[in-house]
């Protein structure tokens, strides 16, 4: 019997990646080799399981804390229809605020409201519209979960997703202060780690923790700060995507048989988006990721373990990577000195700040940018090219040039060593890098102030 990276290897021989389309002999051909591999991978059905698990997961809180933070308290809650909205406002109910409100672009039946909340409509990139909703509810606290949250159909609708990420993150932001809210909580992603992407969903999230940054700067009488998330494995897009496929028929196309990734639960986003409310500090903003995520999940395996259990004969491809998913991490994005410290959602430059919160389920740290009128003027540029058109083209250089100016403005923030040992480590791959990562391997140079003869 062939080994499983055999068997991967001969799937990549017998269909290439990047088809959009596969023949009949191909899928028979692919189909024989998953069967072959589902017998040689038997291990995957407990990864599997593992995976379905980690919607068990919890992390500890402090209640006293909580109950003295949201009791008697207008608690606004901007997406709390959705997967982690939904828990989220269990989590805050369970805290006897006085009042509890939801407000989104819809009200969906996929979870369950609470009879005790209420329910509002608008659409976060509606200013006017959010405004009516806070000058009714008045609140002391608001969580903003609200996104549009999918990497892959980001890259299609670009509009949308700059204009909800970035421009409805400034609204909520804008309001807040107006309204005189005393603190703002907001969720991203463990993809904001990277300090510079392509990626229309990465970038766009990557600069809304940043406009929220600058809101706590100009702004402390808001305590501001974030959340990030990881794959949340209650509302996976990637496993939806994998039951449908393996019972649809078809094929199952994966980017990689080689990708790992960190999941956590829906409950465990909301307990942190509480952490993260009770770890925010008047005039900075703070992140804050869960420490301990366990293991990488295996996409793999996951998708021979969603094919054992609907006994699916589906054909897996190897399609190579789409657009809105980085193929290879910046060689510098970790330091080995200070990773397996924090949250693998903290970057190197990042892990040098943090610290844990009382626990020692949540670490923490500052996003601090070094100031300059560079970026507000890029922020202006796409919030002008975002009403003046929704055509990617035009929006995708503007997104891009306030992505890079945001890159230089986070390296001047950071200490000159830790620049110079993300500089030693990428180097060490020269020869393989991508351009943009050449790109951002100069920035950090330029900024620690080292030439390419000190790295040798």
């Amino acid at each position: 019997m062939l080994t499983s990276p055999e068997i991967v290897a001969s799937m990549r021989e017998a269909v290439p990646p990047g088809q959009q389309t596969l023949d009949e002999q191909s899928l028979q051909r692919l189909g024989e080799l998953t069967q072959q591999l589902l017998a040689a991978r038997s291990e995957a059905q407990l990864e599997y399981a593992r995976f379905l698990g980690i919607s068990e997961r919890a992390i500890p809180l402090p209640e006293d804390d909580l109950a003295t933070w949201l009791d008697g308290k207008n608690v606004l809650v901007v997406g709390g229809t959705g997967c982690i909205g939904s828990k989220l406002m269990r989590q805050v109910a369970s805290r006897c605020p006085r009042r509890l409100v939801s407000v989104g672009r819809g009200i969906t039946d996929q979870y369950p409201g609470l009879p005790e909340a209420e329910y509002l409509q608008a659409d976060i990139r509606d200013r006017w519209a959010l405004k009516s909703v806070f000058d009714q509810v008045r609140p002391d606290v608001v969580f903003h979960v609200a996104a549009q949250r999918d990497p892959g159909l980001a890259e299609y609708e670009v509009h949308r997703t700059i204009s909800t990420n970035i421009f409805g993150t400034r609204n909520v932001l804008g309001v807040s202060a107006e309204f005189g809210v005393p603190q703002v909580v907001c969720a991203s992603t463990g993809k904001a780690l990277r300090p510079y992407s392509p990626d229309v969903y990465t970038a766009s999230k990557r600069i809304a923790e940043w406009v929220i940054a600058d809101a706590a700067a100009r702004n402390s009488e808001t305590v501001h700060s974030a959340a990030r998330f990881t794959h949340v494995v209650d509302n996976s897009i990637i496993h939806n995507r994998l039951v449908d496929w393996s019972r649809g028929g078809g094929v199952i196309r994966l980017h990689s048989a080689e990708i790992g990734f960190y999941g956590e639960s829906a409950l465990e986003s909301a307990q942190l988006m509480l952490a993260a409310g009770l770890g925010g500090r008047p005039g900075e903003m703070r992140i804050h990721a869960i420490t301990d995520l366990g293991w990488p999940v295996t996409l793999l395996d996951v998708t021979l373990g969603v094919l054992a259990r609907n006994n699916s004969a589906t054909p897996i491809y190897i399609s190579g990577y789409d657009r809105g998913y980085e193929p290879i991490p910046f060689p510098g994005l970790y330091d080995p000195l200070t990773a397996g410290e924090v949250s693998p959602l903290l970057s190197a430059f990042e892990a040098a700040k943090a610290d844990a919160m009382p626990g020692g389920a949540v670490d923490a740290f500052p996003l601090i940018v070094a100031p300059g009128p560079e970026l507000q003027q890029r922020l202006q540029a796409l919030d002008e090219a975002c009403q003046s058109t929704e055509d990617p083209a035009v929006l995708r250089p503007a997104l891009d040039q306030l992505s890079w100016t945001l890159l230089d403005a986070t390296l001047g923030a950071v200490d000159k060593r830790v620049l110079t040992r993300a500089a030693q480590l990428t180097a060490k791959h020269q020869g393989g890098l991508i351009p943009e990562h050449q790109r951002m391997l100069a920035a950090i140079m330029r900024e620690a102030g080292i030439s390419e003869s000190a790295l040798v």
